[in-house]
């Protein structure tokens, strides 16, 4: 698969279904070969610290911590630096693999040429 996925999750538990909607599609492009960039943004950016994605909990679906685990095996996952800083969460506070990172760097991942980019 040449394309790539770039899927911006605004929610979290506050919007459950929309939130996993989100981790799910992730974790699918990763295991079709997809090149995926997963954006924690907004609620979802607590999931980027441990034990947090474990801790979410919706009935019949995948474990958010599995397909999170999922995502940083095959993809990348960024946590959004605007949204980080008003939780104060640093970088060391983070999962191994997330990194922190601004829109510029979300514009650049998005315009890339065939990039598919999907906000949740």
């Amino acid at each position: 698969m040449s394309r790539s996925l770039v899927i911006k999750v605004t929610a979290g538990a506050d919007a459950a279904e929309r939130c996993n909607q989100a981790f799910t599609v992730a974790a699918a492009g990763v295991a079709a070969g997809a090149d995926v960039s997963l954006w924690l943004t907004g609620e979802s950016a607590w999931f980027a610290l441990p034990g947090r994605a474990a801790e979410f909990e919706l009935p019949h679906a995948a474990p958010l911590g599995e397909l999170l685990a999922g995502v940083l095996a095959g993809g990348r996952v960024t946590l959004c630096t605007q949204c980080a800083k008003r939780r104060d969460i640093g970088p060391d506070d983070v999962l191994d693999g997330v990194r922190i990172a601004g829109a510029p760097a979300f514009v650049e991942e998005a315009l890339r040429e065939d990039a598919q980019a999907l906000v949740y």
